[in-house]
C-alpha cells in the first residue's frame, strides 16, 4: 500500500513516527516539511530553520535554494535541550551551538547544485532524527563544468 502526500502527516502521527518516543525514539529521516530560501537583491539567500519543543527535528527540514551561493541561515532552537547545527560550507563545515530556546546565524557558501546534509551532533540527535537537507537547484556553475560533449538529460 502506498500514501499520497497529502494523507502522509496522518498516517505517520498514526503510527506514532511524528515525534519522539513513541514507536521510535525520534523522528523518522525526511518526514518534515519543505521550505525555500528567499533571495535578495544582492544574491545573497536567507533562511529561517526552527527546532521545534519535543520534536527533534528541524524545521523545515528540507530547505530549497533556487541556486548555488551565499546563504544566510537563521536557526533557532524552541527546545528544551541543547542542539547544535554542523551545516556544509565550501572549504570547512559551519558549527553553530544552540543552548535552548537560543537563535543563532551562520553564512554558508554552496556553490554548486546538488543535495547537502546537516545535522545535530550532540547526543544522540543525529541518531535520534535532527538531520536536515540543502538542495540547490540550477545549473553547474561554467567553471565546474567537465570538458566532455553534452550528455542526455532525462
Amino acid at each position: 500500500m502506498t500514501t499520497t502526500e497529502s494523507d502522509r502527516e496522518g498516517q505517520l502521527a498514526a503510527a506514532g513516527l511524528d515525534g519522539q518516543n513513541r514507536t521510535a525514539l525520534g523522528r523518522l529521516l525526511n518526514t518534515g516539511s519543505i521550505g525555500h530560501a528567499e533571495e535578495d537583491a544582492d544574491g545573497t539567500m536567507r533562511a529561517t530553520i526552527r527546532i521545534p519543543e519535543d520534536e527533534l527535528r528541524y524545521d523545515p527540514s528540507i530547505l530549497i535554494l533556487p541556486h548555488g551561493g551565499d546563504l544566510v541561515l537563521t536557526l533557532i532552537n524552541d527546545d528544551k535541550n541543547t542542539h547544535c547545527a554542523v551545516l556544509p560550507c565550501n572549504g570547512d563545515p559551519k558549527f553553530i551551538w544552540l543552548v535552548n530556546h537560543a537563535k543563532g546565524t551562520a553564512s554558508i557558501n554552496l556553490d554548486g547544485p546538488g543535495t547537502y546534509y546537516y545535522s545535530s551532533t550532540s547526543g544522540n540527535d543525529e541518531g535520534r532524527g535532527l538531520v536536515g537537507a540543502i538542495v540547490i537547484t540550477g545549473e553547474v556553475p561554467d567553471h565546474a563544468k567537465l570538458d566532455r560533449p553534452p550528455q542526455p538529460r532525462p
